[in-house]
């Protein structure tokens, strides 16, 4: 979704971004919604593995993990841009960079296209940043309080942001929608789903609404919040919802291998795309560039340098590092993940009826089958 909301409009690309937006809505920002979501729940199931298998959570091991995962791609994405900037090839301010380098792109309402995705990471790095110590600090009772209050906080600070900031102060660094407050609540939601996970596998109610057919509908509800979230009421109202249906859908296609969702998740050309997701979020802002009219950011070409680009970053770099932080879970006994496919953050998203969340067999293993 991502890709193909900024292919829009770029040179011989058949969909314009205004087509495609008055049709179906802004599809790059769902997707990232998504992956947000996606990113709560593993984060934390992960980490509540963690606490059950060893009874703490390490935030030096899981700061270790998500540099080593991180980071290497991130700065020779950097390193490549200052090249480029240095070139004459793009141009690149060093208030572009400041934010780039710290992780505040979020905070930074006029950056620049080519490190303007980044705003969604830099809420990733936040959020890896504030969450285990929530966790740590409250234990799992309180920490479920939080990430549900904060679920109905984000749209409040987004209506907040769009009814009085942007009519006070349209210019003010606060009348930005994508600043921490206002997008956490998407990554709360899936980190509410893992805290009640093992307490919803119990429930008769649960298991059937995540594997019936009629489940369907969460894709269609969460498709239409999508296109009328510029309204103010159905921000208030419909974001919640959307966050739920996505998390459903999470659970629908994590249990269920043999489902629809389930065999295309699993498909091998989808797993591969899972493997190289990081490097390609990264590297495809760059070319699919629809404000700079060249060669290199036309349709279908961009679409090609970006995925090699992309495969280039996943071999050389983010491949090296990634079997690094496997020796040193070897020698330094952090906890091992089970084998299944990789999610954009370098953890993995098992999608095989598996449970990807706490060691406890219980009452998953009651319903798994």
């Amino acid at each position: 979704m991502v890709l193909f909301g900024h292919l829009s409009s770029t040179r011989s690309f058949p969909v314009s971004l205004g087509v495609y937006e008055e049709t179906a809505g802004d599809l790059a920002h769902l997707g990232v919604l998504v992956f947000f979501v996606i990113s709560g729940f593993l984060i934390t199931s992960l980490l509540m593995s963690e606490r059950e298998k060893t009874g703490t959570i390490s935030l030096k091991r899981f700061y270790l993990r998500r540099v080593l995962r991180i980071f290497p791609a991130f700065y020779a994405l950097i390193l490549a841009l200052i090249v480029a900037n240095l070139l004459g090839w793009i141009s690149l301010s060093g208030h572009d960079f400041a934010y780039a380098l710290t992780y505040t792109v979020n905070y930074d309402p006029d950056s620049s296209w080519q490190i303007g995705h980044l705003w969604s990471l830099s809420i990733e790095e936040q959020f890896y940043l504030l969450w285990p110590l929530t966790l740590l600090a409250l234990r799992q009772r309180r920490a479920l309080v939080v990430a549900i209050a904060a679920v109905f906080v984000g749209p409040l600070v987004r209506a907040g942001i769009l009814e009085w900031i942007f009519h006070v102060n349209p210019h003010s660094t606060l009348a930005n929608m994508f600043i921490f407050p206002a997008m956490f609540d998407y990554l709360a939601t899936g980190c509410a789903l893992a805290l009640l996970r093992p307490w919803l596998l119990t429930q008769q109610w649960y298991l059937r609404l995540t594997a019936s057919r009629w489940l369907i509908l969460a894709v269609v509800l969460t498709f239409l919040i999508n296109r009328l979230s510029g309204y103010t009421l159905v921000m208030l109202l419909g974001s919640p919802v959307m966050n739920v249906c996505i998390a459903l859908l999470i659970e629908s296609s994590t249990r269920h291998a043999d489902s629809l969702a389930g065999r295309f998740l699993n498909w091998k050309p989808v797993v591969f795309v899972g493997v190289l997701s990081y490097s390609l979020y990264l590297w495809q802002q760059p070319f699919l560039d629809r404000h700079f009219d060249a060669w290199v950011t036309g349709f279908p070409q961009n679409l090609v340098l970006a995925c090699v680009a992309a495969l280039l970053s996943y071999l050389v770099v983010e491949r090296s590092f990634l079997s690094l932080r496997r020796r040193l879970e070897r020698t330094t006994s952090l906890p091992e993940h089970t084998e299944s496919v990789r999610e954009a953050s370098g953890d993995e998203l098992p999608v095989s009826g598996l449970d990807p969340g706490y060691s406890r067999a219980s009452a998953y293993d009651r319903f798994r089958g």
